[in-house]
């Protein structure tokens, strides 16, 4: 505990929400609040809510990145079983795909070679600098090449690093030496952290109906048979095929690495780039005699081969690794190694998967090697120095087309230009001096040397200068290609996007280039090798297939995505998304049942199981691993019992007793479709999409999904949250340290949109203190009843107070509707803390109602129960003594808010605050009085009287200035008339009373342009000639108030248009000629009690 006072009472009070937790949690245990059970008849319109959230991944223990997501959900829930929907909202645990198998491989290694427990070697420093990603060839592909929907940060950049040992990460995860050992076997993960993910869920309050729970992979036997059930339905469909095709691998895991198998590189797909074959002419130079007899070719990966026919040269990395890899028994590529690797994986290499070199070599052996290159026009070109070259894309050879590419220009115009630079490697005149630049492609705007002409404008002078060249491709390359024309070859005159696939087709028909893939950015497996391209032949679904796409298109548009930014990342993906490899032969999962040395791979068991957990209860008799008996076997669920129950099947013949299999079919028939499901943006690319093709294929049109939700990730005090720099918090620590109702107070406070949330821990620590001094508060109002005044609201503040309770009803239900949470909270709590503040100073001596305040508390729990239910539950039932839970006390009926009231109020109480800081500064003067002044006011003479002038309605040049723009605005645009219509009918209004209309205009134009964007904002009262209410009547009426907060022993509200009121202003009318009172701006004036009786 610590010795500071008030940290001292800040862990008292998270005591106490820590001890009101635990009370609630077990009564609602106790009742069985949250099994959600079918009713008897199909529900109408929210009569039910089936809500769900992507399981997650069983390696570790749940953090707050988890509990962020997953609260959107939770906070949903909530409000419509607050509301009285009958609500389920289930939970499981993903274990399927290689990363626990991968763990646990790597611990028994780490054992086996350190010892048990094991003593590691100490950490060298390495201080590595990043790797660039965006070498031109990348360029070219995201300014040609249409990409995929990406979020705006990667998760993967969010995962731990392999730089640690996995013990040491097993350790953090608070284990001792003698538990780590066990987790070799990953069955034994499956065992260990699932019970610990639902203790902390339970501790977070999460309403889930837990008897639905379950674990993926063959563990559970009926999941198991659900997931072998679906693959087998999809492939009678065509659904699933085997086929050849290029996909991210894992040499060392020897099967392709998805996405839930990555530790950096997720979403990377296979890029594919033409390799084009450049011939090395004989002679061939000493380090190249070894290849003597080969046919010797210099591979280069493009991206652009329309733009070959301009080849002026080849680059290379000076300093570059290089070597001579065998792709068949005649044919030698020289390449990197890391390109050779991938092309071994894409039968490209005489052995397979095992590139051979025949030569290691480096760049500057290359330079100066005589090369015929496909399409040139030049017979012969020769390979270049260049060193900007990036050996991590591509194949480290780059073609040279210094027409159309700015950095060929630049760096080729460097050799031209510096014979010193082209004495530095070697480089005859004779190999550049001879080339000129070759038109190839005209583009409008750029000309047929689109290159120079860029680099010219944007006035480029160097290859090194990164931020210009890359700006030049921007403007050039995709313009030319969906504009440009060639000029040059068998194309000529055809546009560039039509000439590419045909340019394309004759380069790899004639054997002059092939194809060649790699992943389109460096992917790191979980078993921690690099991963390659390869040509496999596996198991596929067939996403993208035209007719399931329209399905899936047509799901996707009836469904509510919460956001256009959602919605176009799921257009964007329907868009590229193509067949997508399904089957593994290394990890945990189901076995794929028509060809069981694979297994089913982990997003390709994760698109259904929603429908699972309608019945999963009925299934595993509330055990997730599905071991405990029950009234059903797992070889008794057929596939013709799955499409009973899933896809309106005939009755099965089965021993499964008919009772229970209508009880299974009526669960399912209840609860689907699912209303919403709950995810972070990342999975918009893969796991979501798959799950609306699946629904699409396997359920008829009326149980397909109706909404998905996606927010961003989650830092941690505006800094990503990272293991490795220890901003990090698990739920299970967050619960501990804040409550769990402060911790979900500051999960919805965190932010809602796509864009990354912030959960800010002095947010919990402050809710902490918020809800217990809430709590303190209703205890007093409680104890205190029968001092307050009784009956119906009658004064002006308590028909405000009321009026606010109803605008938070109003707007809370909105925001919990738009799964707005922190508007929720916003409006549902600390405005309404907010307007509970100002009601307590406006009452005075009247005293606040005690009806009103009980209103209050009894509206404020229940807008707060979703968010924090727990609290909710306490004051619910220990201090407002109501039946039933407040979880389920239902939505808080309420009048409709009266929009002037409030508008009255604000005025009301700007007023307020204006009067006083003039009073103040009238009665202490613009300045402090000097050394030897006279002494403070004496107290007759102090202003303890103030006279109010209103003027209700505009007039003068005002009141023409507003009937000059009320026609002149559009009310449903909020747009006004153009400035020079608005000018001239001034002008028109005015000539016939003014006599100089530049003296008015100088006047009209500044309150002119006040009320312009008064009007953008607020619409088209702020145009009015008075405001909606009367202003006299609401200052009058609140004069008690008035003169309450202003220290006056009396006060006034005056007419400025009433002369004899006017003249009570006695020396100070100056004030009101100087500063004349208009519609929402009163002028007080204020004088002593003697002046006051004195002139009146």
């Amino acid at each position: 505990m610590s010795s500071n006072p008030e940290e001292g009472k800040r862990y008292a009070r998270r005591d106490l929400l820590l001890k009101i937790q635990s009370d609630a949690q077990k009564c609602w245990e106790d009742s069985k609040v949250f099994h959600a059970e079918p009713g008897n008849k199909s529900p109408g319109p929210g009569e039910k809510f089936f809500g769900n959230f992507p399981y997650p991944y069983m390696n570790g223990l749940l953090h707050l990145g988890h509990a962020f997501s997953l609260s959107k959900l939770e906070f949903g829930a909530a409000y419509h079983r607050l509301r009285g929907s009958n609500v389920l909202l289930p939970f499981a645990f993903h274990c399927t795909g290689m990363p626990i198998k991968a763990s646990a491989d790597k611990l028994a290694r780490e054992i086996q070679q350190y010892g048990n427990p094991p003593v590691f070697p100490q950490p060298e420093n390495n201080n590595s600098s990043a790797e660039v990603a965006d070498d031109r060839e990348v360029e070219q592909a995201s300014a040609v090449t249409p990409d995929k929907f990406k979020s705006k940060k990667s998760k993967a950049a969010a995962k731990t690093g392999m730089q640690k040992f996995q013990w040491e990460i097993m350790k953090s995860f608070g284990l001792l030496d003698e538990q780590i050992a066990k987790f070799q076997d990953p069955y034994h993960w499956l065992t260990y952290f699932p019970p610990l993910a639902v203790k902390d869920l339970k501790d977070f309050g999460l309403g889930c109906d837990w008897r639905r729970s379950f674990i993926t992979t063959d563990m559970n036997p009926f999941y198991d048979a659900f997931v072998q059930w679906q693959m087998r339905k999809l492939k009678k469909m065509g659904k699933v095929v085997k086929d050849l095709r290029y996909t991210v691998y894992s040499p060392l895991d020897g099967q392709p690495c998805a996405d839930h198998d990555r530790a950096t590189g997720e979403n990377a797909q296979p890029q594919e780039y033409v390799l084009i074959k450049m011939e090395v002419i004989p002679p061939f130079p000493p380090k190249l005699k070894v290849l003597e007899g080969k046919n010797v070719y210099l591979a280069a990966a493009t991206l652009r081969p329309e733009t070959m026919y301009g080849q002026t040269n080849c680059w290379v990395l000076p300093n570059g690794n290089y070597g001579a890899f065998e792709v068949n028994d005649a044919d030698v590529f020289i390449l990197t190694a890391r390109s050779a690797l991938n092309l071994a994986y894409q039968n490209l290499s005489r052995v397979p998967e095992k590139p051979t070199c025949l030569a290691e070599l480096s760049g500057n052996d290359l330079i100066g090697l005589p090369l015929k290159s496909p399409l040139s026009f030049n017979e012969i070109i020769y390979a270049l120095p260049m060193l900007t070259i990036l050996t991590d894309k591509g194949t480290g050879i780059v073609t040279s087309v210094p027409s159309d590419s700015p950095d060929d220009f630049m760096a080729l115009q460097a050799l031209v230009t510096k014979p010193a630079l082209r004495a530095k490697f070697g480089v005859k005149d004779e190999w550049v001096l001879p080339f000129d630049i070759i038109p190839i492609i005209d583009i409008p705007g750029f000309g047929d040397k689109s290159a120079e002409k860029v680099c010219v404008d944007l006035k480029i002078t160097s290859q090194y200068d990164k931020e210009k060249l890359a700006e030049a491709k921007r403007m050039t390359y995709l313009k030319g290609f969906t504009e440009g024309v060639m000029v040059v070859g068998e194309y000529n005159g055809r546009k560039v996007e039509e000439a590419k696939p045909l340019i394309k087709n004759k380069l790899l028909e004639e054997g002059l280039a092939v194809l060649y893939s790699e992943p389109e950015k460096k992917v790191m497996s979980r078993s921690g090798d690099e991963c390659v391209v390869a040509l496999t032949d596996q198991w596929y679904i067939t996403y993208g297939e035209v007719e399931w796409k329209q399905k899936a298109v047509k799901c996707l548009k009836n469904m509510n995505t919460f956001s256009a930014e959602t919605r176009n990342g799921f257009e964007h993906t329907l868009g590229w998304l193509n067949k997508w490899a399904c089957s593994r032969s290394f990890g945990l999962g189901t076995r794929i049942p028509f060809d069981e040395q694979f297994l089913v791979e982990s997003l390709s068991d994760s698109t259904l199981y929603m429908a699972y957990y309608t019945i999963a209860h009925l299934l595993q008799n509330g055990d997730m691993y599905g071991k405990e008996r029950s009234s059903i076997r797992p070889e008794q669920m057929t596939d013709e019992v799955w499409d009973y129950v899933f896809c309106d099947g005939l009755a099965p013949k089965s021993d499964i007793p008919p009772a229970l299999l209508s009880k299974m079919k009526q669960e399912y028939e209840y609860w689907y479709p699912l209303d919403i499901r709950v995810s972070g943006k990342e999975l918009i690319q893969n796991h979501l999409t798959f799950s609306i093709y699946t629904h699409t294929a396997l359920l008829p049109e009326h149980h397909w999904p109706r909404g998905f939700r996606c927010n961003g990730h989650l830092m941690l005090n505006s800094e990503k949250m990272s293991k490795s720099t220890g901003n990090f918090q698990t739920l299970g620590q967050a619960i501990k340290e804040y409550s769990s109702d402060a911790t979900r107070f500051a999960l919805a406070d965190a932010g809602d949109g796509m864009d990354d949330a912030n959960f800010v821990t002095e947010t919990a620590k402050s809710a902490i203190m918020r809800l217990t001094k809430e709590i303190a508060w209703m205890e007093e109002v409680i104890a205190s009843q029968s001092s307050l005044r009784s009956g119906p609201p009658s004064t002006y503040a308590d028909h405000v107070f009321a009026n606010e309770i109803n605008i938070a009803v109003n707007e809370t239900e909105k925001s919990y509707n738009s799964f707005m949470f922190r508007d929720a909270l916003k409006s549902g709590f600390y405005d309404l803390q907010l307007a509970r503040d100002e009601y307590r100073l406006s009452c005075g001596a009247a005293g606040m109602n005690r009806d009103l305040l009980v209103r209050f508390m009894e509206v404020q729990t229940r807008l707060i129960t979703p968010i924090c239910p727990h609290y909710a539950e306490h004051v619910w039932q220990n201090i407002l003594r109501k039946e039933g839970f407040a979880v389920k006390a239902g939505w808080p009926i309420a009048d409709t808010p009266d929009p002037t009231l409030r508008i009255a109020n604000k005025y009301l109480q700007d007023s307020i605050v204006l009067m006083r800081k003039l009073h103040q500064k009238q009665g202490s003067g613009s300045k402090k009085p000097k050394k030897g002044a006279a002494p403070p006011r004496a107290a007759e003479n102090k202003l303890t009287v103030g006279l109010i002038y209103v003027n209700e309605h505009y007039d003068g040049w005002k009141e023409q200035c507003l009937r000059v723009l009320q026609p002149n605005y559009d009310s449903q645009t909020r747009l006004f008339a153009p400035d020079e219509d608005i000018s001239e009918a001034l002008k028109n209004c005015f000539v016939e009373h003014e006599a100089s209309f530049t003296q008015v205009q100088k006047l009209c134009m500044p309150f002119i342009r006040f009320k312009k964007d008064e009007a953008r904002t607020i619409g088209p009262r702020a145009l009015n000639l008075k405001l909606p209410f009367g202003e006299m009547n609401v200052l009058e009426e609140n004069l008690e108030l008035i003169r309450r907060q202003l220290g006056l022993e009396h006060a006034e509200v005056l007419s400025a248009s009433d002369g004899a009121a006017r003249a009570r202003a006695g020396r100070h009318v100056s004030v009101l000629n100087n500063n004349p009172p208009s519609p929402g701006e009163p002028v007080a004036i204020f004088m002593s009690k003697q002046e006051f009786e004195a002139q009146n």
